[in-house]
């Protein structure tokens, strides 16, 4: 990789749309995006010159809205090229972007629309206009609704423009709206488990101090390629995978779908990985399915080289002295690791992991492998990166330490404060919120529980309100349950139950694939799906918990389970937008079989 050069500074960017243009000035030649056309099934770049070109024409559609410095406009796409061109158009007129889940329920992308006022909304297609027509109550301050896609022929809403109908055949230079780095930039909407999903308010400010800030943790190089899966209506692909890159001048590469996420690894070759742990836990799962299969040497030389791959990352990172299996790496790397690593793409410098708690078996796993994956922490109100670790002093099974100017302590309670420019403006027409996260000296709430070593370094020990406390006073973290027992590939989606109860009930979606092949090796008729409900059956998924339980301390144990073969979906509401489970709702649905197990 090339020396960082050409890193801008927030600074000099003064604004999110003041740093695209900077960059446009600095390598107006240089790759900016690059997406899949469809049409002619093919690559295509965008070079950042012909990006400020587009996004002049978007500025031209919107100053033809009756739009005003300050008004709220909204945006519901998958990751692609106009997300980009949309805001950066919106941006430069000092409009503020209110980014929504692209396969968010109805009422909740309505009560978002309406609380905010959003005048214009930016949709991908039909399938969002059809969501749109589900929604009962009017979105009165919804005026205009752009569509990429044609979402109707005859009797349209009036609200409705196709993208080619809106955006005007001829550039017409526009000026840019001149505002203060501690304006408005976007109100970002948590995906909170329970109630009303709250309005962050980021600054220009907040945002550009946190992705500069990252950058001086691991550097980023003009050469690097990223590749963008992770929704760009979540803060922490905004920040690393969309604005990092315009920073330093990178290319970001649109993946096509999570479907088609191995293909693009493979062709498209990326340096940088943004993930969350979810992808990595399915990865998992898959390369254990396809090891099961596998002849017991097979399986035997493939955890030799997780092993010995991860003894060499810990002598690499000065915490383990040389010892002579080492020598055995190249030889495994070469049968077994470069194989997982191939599939990737082959050229991974930095995989990053964020958004939610990565289980540490997981990580040792990818790192044995050679998989560069480094851990971050932060939330929605941070911008979001509050700590990291760095490449070359990289404790998995921590969070890493404080960004440049985040400051951190831990409250008596155990909880993590932080401080610092990443820190939001408040919640969007929420006083009493902000006050009840943001104390009178500045400190943010993270509702984390941390411990903090005497380097600074982080590690995340649990929540503090998602901590089931058991009839004999024992209290544990459902969190780390939850992803323990999903590692194993039979089970897709868990949620721990035992709030006052005398023990621990887990509410499994089993994977209708595995359990077939499990049935199937047992003797079993793996077409009778009432088996979920057998006696012995019951019995033989209890172990198999168990097994993945084994670490915990002993009153951490499951004894019984509610299997079923439906999966939790945003759409039906049971989790949200970033795959968390909504423990209430999931609770409720399957109240009568919990509390006809916990009479027995």
């Amino acid at each position: 990789m090339d020396s960082p050069i050409d890193i801008i500074s927030p600074q000099t960017a003064g604004t999110l749309d003041g740093l695209f243009r900077e960059r446009v000035r600095l390598t107006p030649d240089g790759e900016a995006y690059r997406s899949f056309n469809q049409e002619v099934e093919s690559w295509e770049s965008v070079r950042w010159r012909e990006a400020a070109e587009l996004v002049d024409r978007w500025k031209g559609a919107l100053s033809k809205e009756n739009l005003s410095p300050g008004d709220r406009v909204a945006v519901m796409l998958g990751n692609c090229l106009e997300w980009v061109l949309f805001e950066q158009a919106a941006l430069a007129m000092g409009l503020v972007i209110v980014p929504l889940y692209l396969n968010d329920r109805p009422e909740n992308f309505a009560y978002i629309l309406r609380e905010t006022e959003a005048h214009l909304l930016l949709i991908d297609g039909l399938e969002q206009w059809q969501r749109i027509e589900e929604v009962r109550e009017p979105l009165e301050d919804l005026r205009r609704i752009v569509s990429l896609h044609p979402v109707c022929e005859e009797d349209c809403d009036p609200r409705i423009r196709n993208l080619v109908q809106w955006l005007p055949e001829h550039i017409e230079k526009q000026p840019d709206y001149e505002c203060s780095p501690d304006a408005l930039a976007t109100i970002v909407y948590t995906s909170g488990t329970t109630g009303r999903p709250k309005g962050v308010m980021l600054s220009h400010a907040n945002i550009l101090s946190n992705a500069y800030a990252a950058m001086k943790m691991t550097p980023v190089y003009p050469d690097d390629l990223f590749l963008s899966f992770l929704p760009l209506s979540h803060m922490f692909e905004r920040t690393v995978g969309y604005y990092i890159p315009i920073m330093t001048g990178s290319c970001v590469v649109y993946a096509r779908s999570i479907t088609g996420l191995a293909e693009d690894l493979r062709t498209q070759k990326p340096t940088i990985l943004v993930s969350v742990p979810r992808i990595f836990e399915r990865i998992h799962a898959k390369i254990q399915a396809k090891l099961e299969k596998r002849p017991p040497l097979a399986r035997k030389l493939f955890s030799l080289a997780v092993k010995i791959g991860w003894q060499r990352f810990e002598y690499r990172q000065g915490r383990a002295p040389w010892v002579p299996t080492l020598l055995l790496w190249p030889i495994l790397n070469q049968l077994v690791a470069s194989k997982i690593t191939a599939r990737l793409g082959g050229r991974l410098r930095m995989t990053v992991s964020g958004g939610a708690p990565l289980f540490p078996t997981i990580a040792r796993f990818f790192i044995g492998l050679g998989v560069p994956l480094i851990q971050g922490y932060g939330l929605t109100e941070t911008s979001p990166i509050i700590s990291f670790n760095k490449p070359e002093s990289n404790v998995p099974s921590s969070v890493g330490h404080a960004l440049h100017g985040v400051e951190t302590k831990v409250a008596e309670d155990g909880e993590l404060l932080t401080r610092g420019d990443c820190v939001m403006l408040g919640y969007w027409r929420n006083e009493k919120a902000t006050a009840e996260v943001i104390d009178s000296e500045g400190w943010f709430h993270t509702g984390d529980k941390v411990d903090i070593d005497e380097t600074g370094r982080i590690s995340i020990t649990g929540r503090l309100k998602e901590i089931i406390v058991l009839t004999n006073g024992e209290k544990v973290p459902p969190d780390d349950l939850e992803m323990a027992i999903a590692m194993d590939p039979l089970f897709d989606q868990v949620l721990i139950v035992g709030e006052s109860r005398p023990y621990l009930l887990a509410v499994i979606v089993l994977n209708k694939e595995r359990w077939s092949e499990w049935l199937h090796a047992m003797g079993r008729d793996s077409e009778d799906d009432t088996l979920a409900k057998d006696h012995d059956i019951h019995a033989h998924l209890l172990r198999r918990i168990s097994k993945q339980l084994a670490p915990f301390p002993g009153y951490a144990k499951v004894r019984r389970i509610i299997p079923t073969f439906r999966p939790w979906s945003v759409k039906d509401g049971l989790i949200t937008p970033t795959l968390k489970p909504r423990r209430k709702k999931i609770s409720a649905l399957f109240a009568k079989e919990i509390k006809a197990l916990y009479k027995r």
